[in-house]
């Protein structure tokens, strides 16, 4: 009996002693920086990826053969959608091209390094070399910049420069915003040779 009780109780320290082994071999190592962000992988990726937005004037029926209108053509070499995150966006990490055209089917064209879009706040943001020219010849580059697609406004605080072949002026300035075909354009800040064409 006495070698029983003995038994048991060397039997109930053996697991005892497992169990604390078990519990203090626990991973309380906190991460911080780059390890401490989980990687998320998209969902779906497409090469030679061209997207063609149009719109059309009225509402079209299943039967309508009315037309409809070429308003933006995107193209890239890659996009990553990663749709199945919490906050949903699209990437573009070799860069993209975007050709606009108005009302009167006049190009201009947006071109960057690389871009984002969030999907759920309508919210491009470009990076990297991003140039936009006019129809009219007008050009801005800036190292960054946003696209609002719900309000049509543009806007970065990057250092920018700004040509008007029309007025035959350069400005070089740093944070802006304006409206998609240029008719109003408010710098925040101006420095630099600045070449401004006086009225006759």
């Amino acid at each position: 009996m006495k070698n029983i009780s003995i038994y048991n109780l060397k039997c109930l320290a053996t697991v005892f002693t497992v169990a604390i082994l078990f519990m203090g071999c626990g991973d309380n190592y906190e991460r911080v920086g780059e390890e401490a962000v989980k990687p998320i992988f998209p969902q779906g990726v497409a090469q030679n990826f061209t997207l063609t937005y149009t719109e059309t004037e009225k509402e079209m029926s299943s039967e309508d053969l009315t037309g409809s209108k070429i308003i933006a053509i995107l193209t890239s070499p890659i996009t990553e959608d990663f749709d199945n995150q919490n906050f949903k966006f699209r990437t573009f990490p070799k860069g993209l091209k975007v050709d606009f055209f108005d009302e009167k089917n006049q190009k201009s064209v947006i071109t960057a390094d690389y871009g984002i879009v969030y999907s759920q706040t309508n919210l491009i943001d470009l990076q990297g070399n991003v140039v936009i020219e006019s129809h009219d010849g007008k050009k801005l580059e800036t190292p960054q910049l946003f696209y609002d697609r719900t309000n049509n406004w543009i806007f970065t605080e990057e250092v920018f420069t700004y040509t008007n072949p029309e007025d035959g002026t350069v400005m070089d300035g740093e944070g802006m915003d304006f409206n998609k075909d240029f008719s109003f354009f408010n710098a925040h800040k101006t420095y630099g040779l600045m070449t401004i064409k006086e009225k006759d």
